[in-house]
């Protein structure tokens, strides 16, 4: 039960957090957006990633796209995508409401910097149609998250993930 082990770890850490689930879904970044009434690049879109032996969880702007070369440099590994069964086994969420919140065992986790551009993040929560609103400080906080620069620039491209 994805969506209740993020209540239960929002209970357990954050009570003020509330789940907020809509009859529509949030699966994607442009539904979630619309879900919630924020702008694209506000959803905090979780990707799960493999780099050399790690895998890990990275929140990233929703109009962000990963940077290869500032991913390598930073993890000396170029990342790769877990597919949506790998991702559901090791986070227990299924795609559209992976979330670092309430996973079945520790594994790292990494906000991308794009997410301090705003106040509040609307990050999954375990259900393609369940989500919170956040700041991008409190998240990490309450997740263990380091922060990175692995997003590309807005402006010029980068290499595109």
């Amino acid at each position: 039960m994805s969506l209740e082990s993020v209540r239960a770890f929002f209970a357990a850490n954050a009570p003020d957090v509330h789940v907020i689930i809509t009859e529509e879904s949030s699966a994607t970044v442009p539904l979630a957006a619309a879900a919630h009434g924020v702008s694209p690049e506000q959803i905090a879109k979780t990707i799960c990633l493999r780099a050399g032996e790690i895998t890990m969880l990275v929140v990233i702007s929703g109009t962000s796209r990963l940077d290869n070369r500032k991913f390598r440099d930073h993890f000396g590994a170029k990342p790769r995508m877990l597919g949506g069964s790998e991702t559901a086994e090791i986070t227990s969420h299924p795609i559209g409401g992976v979330c670092p919140f309430g996973l079945p065992s520790p594994i790292p986790i990494y906000c991308d910097v794009s997410l301090r551009r705003f106040p509040e993040v609307v990050p999954a929560a375990g259900a393609i149609n369940a989500a919170v609103r956040i700041s991008p400080d409190r998240m990490a906080d309450l997740t263990a998250a380091t922060w990175v620069d692995v997003g590309q620039d807005p402006v010029s491209g980068g290499d595109a993930a």
